[in-house]
This record gives structure tokens, sequence and C-alpha cells, in this order.
């Protein structure tokens, strides 16, 4: 009898257990984990979420996410179709920026993109960004006011200038986010400015490097790699060499397909920088 008692205790046990785990299986993952949440806005019924690995937008390349959840169900959408408009208001003057497509991810009810801000906010000049999205057949826009600021640390991570050949182009960094003493991945993204809305990639050019510490008599580093266009990513990639933690100027010159300079010098005894440099302190 004792025996029996066990075994039926072992089995409701056996059950209990099982039910616990179906349901844990029936627990939906957040995609966004591990993501802040940017800034939402409410519109048509919906609510349209930013999601960024960065606490804010700032100047340079920003990768974001965006979901769009129905206020009435709480359910997000999925699979809809989602474009942007980011517009920087000046006094004078109004500008887009650098920006992807949006594509959906692996999670349909997420679809991911990346701006490139050139400039901050202030008090009389802002940003904002008009999104337009279709569900059922049906199209929405939605427009909100952002805040983009300056990087916490100050340093320069893009560019925007003038080439020797009259066009305007912007060069931003996007990686390394987390420099170390190694030899890191680096990575760029070059654009020209056909008008004040349309910044196309440039493709095929080089961006050579040539990393200096201007507190240890500016000394460079080994084993740097110039970049070059990958055309899978669209991005400029190569190798940056850092030996030793501090602040460090990578100097860059701009080449056409013609080996043509069209920003930048070489740092010499008699000129320490570059006129085109990123910046990095870590």
């Amino acid at each position: 009898m004792k025996t029996i008692k066990l075994i039926f205790t072992a089995i409701i046990l056996s059950t209990i257990f099982v039910s616990c785990s179906s349901d844990d299986d029936e627990i939906i993952a957040n995609p966004m984990e591990g993501f802040n949440l940017v800034t939402s806005f409410d519109a048509n019924n919906h609510s349209i979420e930013l999601y960024s690995k960065k606490n804010d937008f700032n100047i340079g390349y920003n990768e974001v996410y965006i979901r769009i959840k129905d206020i009435g169900s709480k359910s997000y959408v999925s699979q809809s179709e989602i474009s942007w408009m980011p517009m920087m208001h000046m006094t004078q003057m109004e500008h887009s920026c650098p920006k992807s497509t949006l594509t959906i991810t692996e999670d349909k009810t997420v679809s991911k993109g990346f701006m490139v801000f050139q400039m901050p906010g202030n008090a009389d000049e802002y940003w904002d960004i008009t999104i337009t999205y279709t569900i059922n057949g049906e199209e929405f826009t939605a427009k909100k006011t952002i805040d983009v600021i300056s990087p916490a640390d100050g340093k320069q991570k893009i560019s925007t200038f003038m080439g020797s050949d009259g066009t305007r182009y912007v060069l931003t960094m996007t990686a390394p986010t987390e420099p170390k003493v190694a030899i890191n991945d680096f990575t760029a993204m070059l654009f020209k400015m056909e008008n004040m809305m349309t910044f196309p990639v440039v493709e095929d050019y080089k961006i050579t490097i040539d990393p200096r510490m201007p507190s240890m008599g500016n000394h460079s580093s080994p084993n740097n790699e110039d970049l070059s266009y990958d055309a899978a990513s669209k991005m400029y990639k190569g190798k940056l060499s850092l030996t030793m933690t501090g602040y460090w100027k990578i100097n860059l010159k701009l080449l056409n397909e013609s080996q043509e300079v069209l920003k930048g010098e070489d740092v010499t005894v008699d000129n320490l920088e570059s006129s085109l440099f990123f910046e990095i302190e870590f």
C-alpha cells in the first residue's frame, strides 16, 4: 500500500512538472530584450515605438528598431510596411540625413534600419521623424519631434565636408563601439549629398587610416588596415590597431576610384594631424 501511494505521488508531481514546463514554453520572449526604448508616440490608435542599443539618438550612426502596437488589442502589428523620413528644421533651411530603408527582422513585428544624424538639435533647431506605414492595405502617417544630441564623450565620429571634387560628403564611423587594446574591426559608411533630401551610399572609394596618440609623442600603431568598400554591407571595412588605452585621433584620407585625394592629409613631422579624422578614447 505504501508503495502504491509513493507511485501515485510521483505521478502527480510528474504531471505538475510537465504542466509547469508547458506553461513556461508558452512564454513569449521579448524581441527587444537588451534594447532601449528611445521614444514612443501614439497616432491613429497605434503606438509607434523606436528602440536602440543607445539611450538616445546621437549625431552619427544610429541603428534603430521599430515596432507598432495596436492600442485597442494591445498586440504588435506583424509585417507592416514601414518607411521613415527624418528632417532637420533649421532657422534658414530644412534637410534630411543619410538613412536606410526599413527591413523586417526574424521577428515579424520588428523592423530595422539606420539613420545618420549630421548635427544635434538645439533650442531653435530640431529634428522630427515622419513614419508612414501600411496595415491591411490602409496607409497611416505619424510624426514626432525627436531629441538628437552630441555623444557624451564629445568625440568626433562623423564628418560632413566638401571634397576637392566639389561634392559634399558625410562620413561616419560605425565600429568599434567598444574599442579594446587589440586589433579592432573598424567600419565606416560614406554618403554623398545629392540634395537636401537624398544621400546615396558612395561605393568603391578608399579611406586610409593613421591612428595617433597626441599625448604620447603622436605615435602610431602597427598592423592597421585601410578601409575598403564591402558591397554586401555597404560599409567600408578595415582594421584598427590600438596598443594602449587613452585618447586616439584616427587620421583619415578619402580617395576616389582614381586614387585622387578628396579630403585629408598625411601625418608628418610638420603636419601632426589630418583635417579628416575620427576620435576614440577608452
